[in-house]
């Protein structure tokens, strides 16, 4: 591609040929330009062409693609759009905003698709109906600004573009992609997921804090990050995509951080996740669909969730933008980079759309996530010029980049102690590979009810030394458990005395075909609770459910910190330790059951795979030897 770069992007502007402009740092825009093949699964991504040759593909997944993995959504049919890149050129940041259109494009009948109290009764509904009954931790619902546009489609995204590239600090992505009847302008600030040279990174981003009129400070930063409710989303989100990471990664992965991502207006924490993977990089694309922050936890029935409360389908809100590079070695791989479609405008038949959601948890309040959604929404729209921008001397004055909050050592020692609660397991380097564990030689089989913990569970089996296999309760075929020498029966969502769920009906055939034969079995969070009530001990929800909260609690007489995901509780009379048959550890207060064990059996209520769980490999060390051993550990 020849000519200047105010020519290039005048010809961009003028002609019908799809384009996609990409800021990844401070110096450089990438420009690439391409033909557009729509495909139907992202194995059909087209990474090579006729004779075999690798090609760079920048793919826009919806996120209808969940359909991949056997999720529920309300399916608008968005295609997989893939731009099949024949040119890629770099242009100098200044020369690109030197060249780019500056005349605000104007909107017409602004609003949200869903007023403030229709919102704010979405979000009682679910965190009375969903988080209240065991569903799952945080959900994130969303709703959609929407205008109209009278500005050719071309002009508007080089014009919100240029806004994006000289207002927005901190943004992994800066981004405008045009193709036919579609346009995306956006600046994510989270990398969902990237695999360069066999390392894969995730990057879990959670808590926003709002820089108030003249920005940021240590003091005003320090209250947030001294906030339980950021500090307990941050986790769960960790939680969630480790369980992505346990899929795809042999060393299950390991977590470095906290970090500040600090942006224009705005301030996130966010961890990074590393591990290790040979798979293609469509296959690691699609075990980690798409990223909690933008669904919620766990995953399946986020999914479910967001299809009975959300109105209308999502587009590519929360899906990625998928850049897929050709390494250059005989092997024809990919490096992938994949940052999540969020902060992001679309702009359709002359209709803008900027959809925004909020995090919803046990303990949210529905004025305040109100709220969020109109800041998450000014905050696109001013940054790309659509609405007037609030005159804020610290973003806007031509002055040197600031410096960054994070290098404060209050700030600092305030990030660096949030590890202090967290499982060693998680923040040392692992291993992949077999493990001469404790129990090597034996055979184990997770049995997953539909939250993926099973994956870090089988993990942290794997490094006890036990040959591990996962296999989704539909497919817990009896005579394969049988043969098991170790019977995992896992944690999942719902309510454990739902007679009618064909889910939770057949983790209680496992559970009690398991426990009738004598062989042995761990039983974990719902599965504790299927187990408890098969032992005559009675089921009741409690009355602040139990998502992503850390417990100092006693298991048969030693004292171990904890994660909890539960809603509901097995429970005794305060004081009980033991019934017939088994052996409790339970709350000396409120009588809520913590943990069992009997002959050849063992349980838990927490998860101690959780990054919550600093005693959580020691725990499960002791309830699996006892299951194994049928002696006390």
């Amino acid at each position: 591609m020849t000519g200047t770069t105010a020519d290039l992007l005048t010809s961009l502007a003028s002609s019908d040929a799809p384009f996609a402009l990409i800021a990844r740092d401070d110096a450089w825009v990438e420009v690439l330009t391409g033909d557009v093949v729509d495909v139907e699964l992202l194995a059909d991504i087209p990474l090579l062409d006729a004779e075999g040759v690798p090609r760079e593909v920048l793919a826009l997944v919806p996120y209808r693609q969940v359909r991949e993995r056997g999720f529920v959504c309300h399916d608008d049919g968005a295609p997989l759009r893939c731009l099949v890149v024949d040119t890629h050129t770099r242009l100098p940041r200044s020369e690109v905003l030197a060249a780019l259109p500056t005349t605000p494009v104007p909107l017409a009948d602004p609003g949200f698709d869903l007023s403030d109290d229709e919102y704010a009764d979405i979000v009682r509904t679910v965190i009375a109906d969903e988080i209240g009954r065991g569903e799952g931790a945080n959900f994130v619902i969303r709703r959609d600004f929407t205008a109209a546009v009278d500005a050719p489609e071309r002009t508007a995204a080089l014009t919100w573009f240029r806004a994006l590239l000289e207002h927005e600090r901190g943004a992994y992505w800066t981004f405008a992609v045009v193709t036919p009847g579609h346009v995306a302008v956006g600046a994510s600030p989270e990398a969902h997921v990237s695999a360069r040279d066999g390392v894969v990174t995730m990057n879990p981003i959670s808590g926003t804090f709002r820089h108030p009129a003249g920005g940021a400070t240590v003091e005003t930063l320090s209250a947030f990050l001294e906030s339980t409710k950021e500090t307990e989303e941050l986790f769960m989100v960790v939680d969630e995509e480790l369980k992505m990471m346990s899929a795809v990664c042999t060393d299950g992965g390991r977590i470095t951080g906290p970090h500040l991502k600090e942006m224009s207006r705005l301030t996130h924490t966010e961890y990074m996740l590393r591990g290790s993977s040979r798979l293609d990089p469509r296959d690691i694309l699609r075990e980690t669909m798409f990223a909690p922050t933008v669904t919620g936890s766990p995953m399946q029935n986020a999914c479910t969730v967001i299809a009975r409360h959300e109105r209308a389908p999502r587009g590519y809100y929360s899906g990625v933008a998928a850049l897929f590079t050709p390494t250059g070695r005989d092997d024809a791989t990919h490096d992938l980079d994949a940052p999540i479609l969020i902060r992001t405008a679309y702009l359709v038949d002359g209709r803008l759309r900027v959809p925004v959601g909020a995090t919803l948890v046990r303990h949210s309040d529905p004025d305040g996530e109100v709220g969020e959604t109109h800041g998450k929404a000014a905050g696109v729209l001013g940054a790309i010029g659509a609405v007037p921008r609030e005159a804020r001397a610290d973003v806007d004055a031509p002055t040197a980049a600031p410096t960054p909050l994070a290098d404060d050592p209050a700030v600092a020692a305030l990030l660096a102690s949030r590890n202090s609660r967290l499982a060693s397991f998680w923040l040392n380097p692992q291993a992949g590979g077999a493990h001469v564990g404790p129990f090597a030689g034996r055979t184990a089989i997770v049995v997953d009810a539909e939250d993926r913990f099973t994956t870090m569970l089988a993990h942290q089996l794997r490094h006890l030394g036990l040959e591990t296999r996962i296999v989704p309760w539909a497919e817990a075929d009896p005579a394969l458990l049988a043969a098991a020498d170790l019977v995992v029966s896992g944690p999942g969502p719902g309510d454990p005395r739902d007679a009618d769920s064909p889910r939770i009906q057949r983790m209680r055939g496992v559970v009690e075909t398991r426990l009738a034969s004598g062989r042995p079995l761990l039983a974990v969070c719902l599965s504790h609770q299927i187990l408890a009530d098969r032992l005559g001990i009675g089921l009741a929800p409690l009355d602040r459910p139990h998502q992503g909260l850390q417990l100092d609690v006693d298991v048969f007489g030693r004292p171990a910190s904890i994660g909890f995901y539960n809603t509901f509780t097995a429970r005794l009379a305060p004081g009980t330790d033991g019934i017939d048959g088994a052996e409790v550890s339970a709350d000396p207060a409120t009588g809520d059951v913590y943990a069992l064990r009997g002959p050849g059996f063992a349980s838990v209520q927490g998860h101690l795979e959780s990054i919550l769980s600093r005693d959580g490999m020691i725990t499960l060390e002791r309830l699996i030897g006892h299951a194994l051993g049928s002696v006390a550990v």
